[in-house]
């Protein structure tokens, strides 16, 4: 049985001298990591919280983040990692339904002070608090199957929901990634994903117990970024697709050294083989893994390593085999699992199989069907185990009775040199239902007319596929606080007088 204080206990007894973050001119051991989140235990326990209470944060990455992300459930609370990137009323709403009694935040709360029995400023409330506090014992009373972290999703479908994430959910995902992808003591991770989100904080688990160091970027920007790893020899990192398009551009512009860079790991959304070409190109020496699943599994369920050798396979479409751990089937609406080839819904069974949704029994029910995920993602997997997804199955464009999955657009898109983004996604079509759209952002320097580029997609692709229109824009796609593109925000103009819509 693990929970939250034993990678943190494992790390101090072996290493306690060894650096365990740096962020920015800050560094501490993981003898003071340890300390630290003892201390944070013992300031919030003084407050008043009882086992199983809320704690928030909302934060940049930093070296506070990862002590309230590993302290406050190995205390025996549970953290709240909430979206910087989220609205006032939705981070109110996240506070509320969550019933938090405390928030940490490096920002003026404003009214989210109004949602909390106690709000904590980063970093000078939060130092004083661990300042006057008595240490306290981690991992006491506390078994795997206690409620670790509530994340709460909804950046691009719906309503947000609290997903339940327990100590054996979170520690078991950790397991899964370092069996497939091994960690080292002398890896120095990059932390630019938002720790907020699960794949971001992933890692986090995995780093401590492996030893390694993890240098924070507050914020994503891809010139920081590329100069954290000039200056600390950085060995890996992790983010979504817009990020290693980001760095990558960046390192094309203007390349710093980056030759420490061995591995480089994505997940949240589908990426295209161009981004991986020029990400590749870009970082040479790094392997390329890519990630897939959904908060609600901890978060991933498949890995594909060795990518940068696949980019010209028909593996380079494949998200990957299950990871080591999870058990991974593609079935009808029925239940009935269907043969290799065939497209269904990819349904996951694992110990990182979330406990349910917070306070939602009929959203819960619709997901998780004995004992099953369902992720609502559509996808097949060939006779080797690899799995490969085609889209949401609310993103599924129907046309004129024909199935269009919007990712095989937006592959012939972002062959086209010209084009940086790409969104695809279906309109109202009087005579078809719904057409194909899409939104691309045209890369510096380049025009794009959007007449050849329909001819480009139509050389390529059957004319059912090809964009009916395209906007094009010098701005970046509308994001989630993960950088999930939020094509929700592109298609709802298409569909304002409409008596029904995609979303």
């Amino acid at each position: 049985m693990h929970t939250f204080a034993d990678p943190l206990l494992y790390a101090s007894r072996m290493v306690p001298a060894k650096t365990a973050i740096i962020d920015g001119s800050e560094s501490i051991d993981f003898a003071e990591l340890h300390r630290r989140c003892r201390l944070l235990a013992g300031g919030l326990l003084a407050l008043g919280l009882d086992k199983g209470d809320r704690v928030a944060i909302l934060a940049n990455n930093g070296q506070r983040y990862i002590e309230t992300y590993m302290g406050v459930p190995a205390a025996g609370l549970v953290v709240v990692p909430l979206n910087t990137r989220h609205a006032v009323s939705e981070l109110k709403y996240a506070l509320e339904d969550s019933q938090t009694k405390v928030l940490l935040i490096d920002q003026d709360p404003g009214v989210l002070a109004n949602c909390v029995d106690h709000v904590i400023l980063i970093p000078d409330a939060y130092d004083a608090m661990l300042s006057a506090a008595q240490e306290s014992e981690l991992g006491i009373d506390i078994k795997e199957s206690d409620l670790a972290g509530l994340f709460y999703t909804g950046g691009t479908t719906g309503k947000s929901k609290g997903v339940m994430l327990s100590h054996r959910n979170l520690i078991a995902n950790a397991f899964h990634y370092m069996t497939t992808v091994p960690q080292h003591e002398d890896d120095l991770m990059l932390v630019m994903a938002p720790l907020f989100h699960a794949a971001g904080s992933n890692g986090v688990i995995a780093n401590i117990w492996t030893m390694g160091t993890q240098v924070t970027l507050a914020a994503f920007d891809p010139k920081i970024a590329l100069d954290l790893i000039q200056t600390h020899g950085i060995t890996e990192s992790l983010g979504v697709p817009t990020m290693l398009a980001a760095i990558a551009e960046e390192q094309h512009a203007r390349p710093r050294k980056t030759d420490s860079l061995k591995l480089l790991v994505h997940g949240g959304s589908p990426i295209a083989t161009e981004v991986l070409r020029r990400t590749h190109a870009a970082f040479p020496n790094a392997e390329l893994i890519e990630v897939y699943g959904a908060t609600e599994l901890s978060p991933i369920c498949t890995i594909l390593t060795r990518e940068q050798e696949l980019i010209d396979s028909p593996l380079a479409r494949s998200c990957g085999r299950p990871a080591i751990g999870n058990e991974i089937t593609i079935l009808a609406p029925n239940g009935d699992e269907l043969p290799a080839g065939e497209i269904g819904e990819v349904v996951v069974r694992g110990p990182n199989v979330m406990q349910g949704y917070w306070n939602k029994k009929e959203q819960t029910a619709a997901v998780l069907k004995d004992g099953a995920y369902w992720t609502g993602d559509l996808g097949y997997m060939d006779d080797e185990g690899y799995v490969f997804l085609v889209d949401r199955s609310k993103d599924m464009i129907v046309t004129g009775g024909e199935n269009v999955y919007c990712t095989e657009v937006e592959e012939i898109l972002y062959q086209h040199p010209a084009i940086l983004e790409v969104a695809v996604f279906g309109v109202p079509d009087e005579k078809w239902g719904e057409a194909v759209w899409a939104v691309v952002v045209q890369r510096e320097g380049n025009e794009i007319d959007k007449e050849q580029l329909i001819e480009f997609c139509r050389e390529r692709i059957a004319a059912y596929k090809v964009p009916k229109g395209v906007d094009v824009q010098v701005e970046p796609l509308p994001k989630s606080g993960p950088g999930k593109v939020l094509k929700r925000e592109l298609r709802a103009p298409h569909w304002e007088d409409q008596d029904r819509s995609v979303n």
